[in-house]
């Protein structure tokens, strides 16, 4: 998609009677960051802060509870249910609003048959009987009347608590089946009551919180947040969620943020990279026709397809969320001609909604500012250092930038003829082409500092490149693990990375080893139309993968015909494929070719022979083979303490 310049995203606008000097809205992500009481740190702050320093128009909060009243609240989750709230939520309106932004809190009812605590003597509440997400063995209880209504009283006190504190609008939370959410849908709500039937009773309780929310907060604009499609069976479909937004609009609402999935459909609340670019903006531009409020698309969102989909006016806001995380300055670096320059997302969900789920702060894998705004301030250092950096993967890559930014003379050696270590290969298929776009991101940054790269050169401990460094900084990366394997050795045999690389492949192949190198190569060659099996020892492929991101990989597997045998070990591998040996005993798997996928062990050797020099600090899989997200944020840390 040809964009050379971003027009219409960046043009200022209005939202009620908010003005805002562009079209890009931070979306609502939890960030685990503020005390245990869920009230708002400075850390936390900070990280809003920067987000609309980078020039977003419109920075909201992670979810609020209103209310404790009839449901346990969650350790730690954000809340504004009393007057302690207020103290930071002034600081954050004051924070973002010295940086010329506005700020957004996202209001909660509650998660209902989401909540992921139970508490043995106080049921979750629902809006009707409904069975727990996560222990169908655990019912729901229904709100009574006076229950909702008291939440609704909750939301006009919690409203008005943001509006004394100087917050510019409200987000409601109505989307990924959480509390509103299943008072909407019949798939939840079987009320008899005024709350329950027909779509106007359903909408019921939220209308009402929206005429709340706009009588505790007088002037300021309301956005409600909407799953318009849940993606499972018997889940809310985009003609009946049109339905209800006309019901929400009616309510006084000034804007809405369409998106997809729910608990049953986790992948699409956090969409990964199997996901693909822009892929909730199927049903956009119906909401478009059928409104006359703004609507707000998001969803694996690139700048050119946002920009296009505003100029054409299939909507009005562009919903950026995780790519904020992992580049702050998103909107100033295409408001400056600068768009090479955003460090893409890689969309891993790592250590953003990985951390959120274990009730860790967020991180991110290709920034490792993100929650220390104040402390990682990249500045010079003190003395000018040579350092030298061995391996061109991403730990190399991040430590010689960081190096570099910090003012230090940079050599980076990478014995590969280009830059990139295993991102490279892993990067071959299209659902990972944003790795190969970080590669891409490095080399134009580096290009701009005082680093010399050295490709095509291995360094050993006795290499005179080492000699003058006043740092070492070793990112060696991993070797292939080759299991004593009978006929492992054999022709038709193909490591996993140089088969990425366009090794000549059979027809029929045989992935043995299901981890997420075997089985992201394992999906793409099936893509192609490559008749696939892959065969994993133990009882889960890509195991160690986030659950949501594994959900979509299995999908896909299946989609594409990849033929799964876990619990089966491969015993022999010969020129007509491999043995292997399962719980029904041994049985053999034709295949052209067979691709050795059994993982790989830390490259030790270089950082062990240089242990008696000075500063010699090893990072990433040389040190212990990890995900991209660790090994980059490994080579920053090391290269910041230079």
């Amino acid at each position: 998609m040809s964009v050379t310049s971003f027009d219409h995203v960046l043009s200022p606008t209005s939202l009620g009677a908010l003005t805002l000097r562009n079209r890009v809205v931070m979306v609502p992500m939890g960030t685990e960051m503020g005390d245990r009481d869920g009230h708002l740190t400075e850390r936390e702050i900070a990280y809003y802060a920067e987000r609309a320093k980078g020039g977003a128009g419109l920075v909201v909060t992670g979810i609020n509870a209103v209310t404790n009243d009839f449901e346990m609240i969650n350790e730690g989750l954000g809340r504004v249910d009393s007057d302690a709230a207020t103290p930071g939520l002034t600081a954050l309106a004051a924070a973002v609003h010295a940086v010329g932004g506005a700020i957004s809190v996202q209001l909660t009812a509650g998660l209902g048959r989401n909540i992921n605590v139970v508490d043995p003597d106080n049921p979750p509440i629902s809006a009707s009987d409904n069975g727990h997400y996560a222990d169908p063995s655990v019912t729901c209880r229904p709100l009574e009347r006076a229950e909702i209504k008291v939440i609704v009283q909750r939301f006009k006190e919690a409203a008005a608590r943001c509006a004394e504190a100087g917050i510019d609008a409200i987000d409601i939370h109505g989307h990924t089946g959480y509390l509103i959410d299943q008072f909407l849908s019949p798939v939840w709500n079987r009320r008899k009551d005024e709350y329950g039937g027909s779509v106007e009773n359903r909408c019921r309780f939220a209308v009402d919180i929206i005429r709340a929310v706009k009588v505790g907060a007088p002037g300021l604009p309301v956005t409600f947040r909407l799953s318009v499609d849940h993606r499972f069976e018997g889940g809310r479909t985009p003609a009946e969620s049109i339905e209800i937004a006309l019901q929400l609009e009616d309510a006084g609402l000034d804007m809405l943020m369409i998106d997809e999935g729910s608990y049953e459909a986790m992948d699409y609340v956090f969409p990964p990279y199997y996901l693909g670019d822009n892929c909730m903006l199927g049903s956009v531009q119906s909401f478009k026709n059928a409104l006359s409020i703004p609507v707000l698309g998001c969803g694996n969102l690139t700048a050119e397809r946002a920009e296009q989909a505003i100029a054409a006016g299939e909507m009005d806001f562009a919903g950026i969320g995780r790519a904020l995380i992992a580049d702050p300055e998103w909107a100033n670096k295409l408001a400056d001609g600068r768009r090479d320059d955003i460090r893409p997302c890689i969309r891993c969900n790592q250590l953003c909604v990985g951390n959120a789920f274990v009730g860790r702060p967020l991180g991110c894998a290709v920034n490792a500012a993100v929650g220390f705004e104040r402390e990682r301030v990249i500045e010079p250092a003190d003395v000018e250092k040579h350092v030298v950096v061995v391996g061109g993967g991403p730990a190399g890559l991040e430590a010689a930038r960081v190096a570099a930014v910090r003012g230090h003379r940079v050599d980076l050696y990478e014995r590969e003829e280009r830059l990139g270590g295993v991102l490279w290969p892993a990067a071959t298929p299209e659902f990972k082409k944003e790795l190969r776009s970080m590669i891409f991101w490095w080399e134009r940054q580096l290009a701009g500092l005082p680093v010399t790269v050295h490709l095509g050169t291995e360094i050993e401990a006795s290499s005179p490149a080492l000699a003058d460094a006043d740092a070492i900084i070793v990112a060696a990366g991993s070797t292939p693990l080759v299991p004593p394997i009978p006929g492992l050795d054999g022709e038709n045999v193909i490591e996993v990375v140089d088969a990425h690389l366009g090794a000549e492949l059979g027809e029929r192949l045989v992935v043995c080893g299901g981890g997420l190198s075997g089985a992201d190569f394992a999906l793409e060659k099936a893509q192609e139309g490559h008749d696939v099996t892959i065969v994993e020892m133990t009882d889960a492929v890509a195991a160690d993968l986030l659950l949501i991101n594994r959900i979509t990989l299995l999908r896909d597997l299946a989609e594409a015909g990849v033929t799964v045998l876990t619990g089966h070990r491969v015993t022999t591998v010969d020129a007509e494929g491999v043995v292997v040996d399962g719980p029904d005993g041994e049985s053999r798997v034709d295949a052209d070719t067979v691709i050795s996928a059994f993982g790989v062990r830390p490259a030790t050797g270089l950082a062990a022979a240089l242990e008696s020099r000075g500063t010699v600090i090893a990072v990433g899989d040389c040190v212990k083979p990890a995900k991209v997200g660790d090994a980059i944020n490994a080579g920053f840390e090391a290269a910041f303490a230079l």
